[in-house]
């Protein structure tokens, strides 16, 4: 394999700047607000379902509830995506109900040695997955009366021509597509297996054969050609592209409620043509909870089956399951789409299909920026070597790296070197700097910019990294502006770190919009976990997987 395999669980994010890999909800007020005797359920669920079950938390505390024994249950919430809950469930015996998108991951659990969520799994919303894309790129391509496909998708990233023919050059240059880390997040495991199950023309479960068939590689890798950010949630995955426009996203692979929730009809949802998946949301109870937090569980989940809790779904973009109760059309949404349904894959074709992704994802050349003046002297500066060494360790053997500190002087200590067979030599360049002199951050970034215009290649997808903890004070040959455009000029994706309360934090926020990229406030606290979240982005080894 030319990509490393997945090890490790991520982090639990705590950005400040953007939005979170998990957020935990309590009912009213906060943890405080628990009642005395209360039989505490701990709940981990997907983070397209949070809308609902944040609302539905909140009214199922409210009614005080109690259990046979006269106590009260109360719900406490924690959103995470399936692929880093199971990280999360298998490390925290406390956590007594599970809402994954599918069953599936709860064999994914349970390959791992922990078979506690497999007995008791009740479905309560379904969502199908789409393509969500901006109306007018859709209707330039037909839509809604030619149907679309995720062939049809992948044709299009991979040929510049066909795109430019339909949008007439008006909705960017290239076609833009976005999908979550398939480590991390269960709609990007799916949206893998479905280009398989495309590729195979199939509608039952790929096998592991399937998926090493050549065909399927191809298809694989024209849709990944196009992808050009891996979002660590869907519900960031649509937010961030209704928030950044068609320029930053032509099309997101998401639910459909997401896309329900984001409320109008600019983005609408595409039922591909040749079938997709259909996220079951199962609420799974642990098998080794008490039983009162198994009494207080059903509770909570008979309430989320009733209908007021299904109204609350179909509220928030879920179909219900009750039948009572029915999600309506919008003109972005269709419910009775889809007509194909792919069956579930297995545990296996999962692995499989993370493990050819990382063969058809494009390599990275990635120009990593470092202040290492003297203001980021101690603790600073470990905790960033620390977190940029791990990020190291994360990045694919193919992928490539230049590494520039700044001080006095940007210094090329690392020059577009493969990752692979240079991964230790990086660590040791990165661990041997030390911090000193002044801040030359917009020399470094012209520089930067001028190390990836020498280095860009058709097969790579070129990125920076620039973190810096102070204002410019020593730069002669750019300035914030020379040094934004040089950055801009050569299609690459900037992700901008203001280390600290003194960072420049104007000059970092705009270059990453400008360059499409992502732009982080963090410390020293947050600093890991912002690394964290930029290799899930670039395609990381990160999550779940074998």
């Amino acid at each position: 394999m030319k990509r490393q395999n997945f090890r490790g669980f991520p982090l639990l994010f705590v950005l400040l700047a953007l939005p979170m890999l998990a957020c935990s909800v309590f009912g009213i007020g906060g943890s405080d607000d628990i009642p005395n005797n209360a039989v505490v359920v701990n709940v981990v669920a997907n983070t397209t379902a949070a809308p609902w079950l944040e609302t539905a938390v909140t009214t199922f505390n409210e009614s005080a509830t109690e259990t046979s024994s006269g106590d009260p249950a109360f719900v406490v919430l924690n959103v995470v995506e399936s692929g880093q809950a199971v990280g999360q469930v298998q490390n925290d015996p406390a956590i007594a109900l599970w809402l994954p998108e599918d069953a599936v991951w709860t064999d994914v659990l349970a390959d791992g040695g922990d078979t506690s969520f497999q007995d008791d799994c009740v479905s309560v919303a379904q969502s199908p997955l789409v393509i969500g894309m901006w109306r007018e790129v859709a209707e330039a391509l037909g839509w809604p009366g030619l149907p679309l496909g995720w062939l049809d998708i992948g044709s299009l990233a991979a040929d510049p021509a066909a795109w430019d023919y339909y949008s007439g050059g008006t909705l960017g240059e290239s076609f833009k597509l976005g999908h979550t880390h398939p480590g991390l997040s269960g709609s990007g495991a799916s949206t893998l297996l479905a280009v398989v199950q495309a590729a195979e023309s199939k509608t039952e479960a790929v096998s592991v054969a399937d998926i090493g068939q050549p065909i399927v590689q191809a298809s694989v890798g024209a849709f990944e050609g196009g992808v050009t950010w891996f979002s660590s949630s869907t519900q960031t995955l649509a937010q961030t592209m209704a928030e950044r426009g068609v320029e930053y996203l032509t099309a997101g692979v998401m639910y459909e409620a997401n896309v329900a929730q984001l409320g109008g009809d600019a983005i609408v949802a595409i039922y591909p043509l040749e079938g997709t998946f259909v996220a079951e949301f199962p609420a799974c109870i642990r098998d080794s909870a008490t039983s009162a937090e198994m009494e207080a569980a059903v509770l909570f989940r008979d309430f989320l089956l009733s209908e007021a809790g299904q109204q609350l779904a179909a509220d928030n973009g879920l179909r219900p399951v009750n039948t009572a109760v029915t999600l309506p059309a919008t003109e972005a949404i269709d419910p009775t789409q889809p007509t194909t349904i792919f069956d579930a894959p297995s545990v296996n074709a999962i692995f499989a299909v993370q493990e050819l992704w990382q063969e058809a994802r494009k390599d990275v050349n990635l120009v990593m920026l470092l202040d290492t003046s003297g203001s980021m002297r101690g603790s600073k500066m470990d905790n960033m070597q620390e977190a940029a060494v791990q990020f190291v360790q994360q990045m694919g053997d193919d992928d490539y790296i230049s590494i520039i500190a700044f001080s006095t002087e940007p210094d090329l200590i690392v020059r577009h070197v493969l990752v692979g067979e240079n991964r230790d030599k990086i660590v040791r360049a990165i661990t041997d700097l030390r911090a000193i002199g002044d801040t030359t951050l917009f020399d470094a970034i012209g520089d930067g910019a001028a190390l990836l215009t020498e280095t860009t290649q058709p097969a790579t997808a070129n990125a920076m990294i620039v973190l810096s903890d102070g204002q410019d004070t020593r730069s002669y040959r750019f300035n914030a502006a020379t040094a934004m455009q040089e950055a801009t000029a050569n299609n690459a994706t900037v992700f901008t770190i203001a280390y600290g309360g003194d960072a420049d934090e104007q000059t970092l926020e705009q270059l990453a919009i400008q360059a499409n990229g992502n732009f982080f406030i963090g410390d020293e606290a947050s600093i890991a976990a912002i690394y964290e979240e930029m290799s899930a982005a670039f395609g990381g080894s990160v999550g779940v997987g074998r």
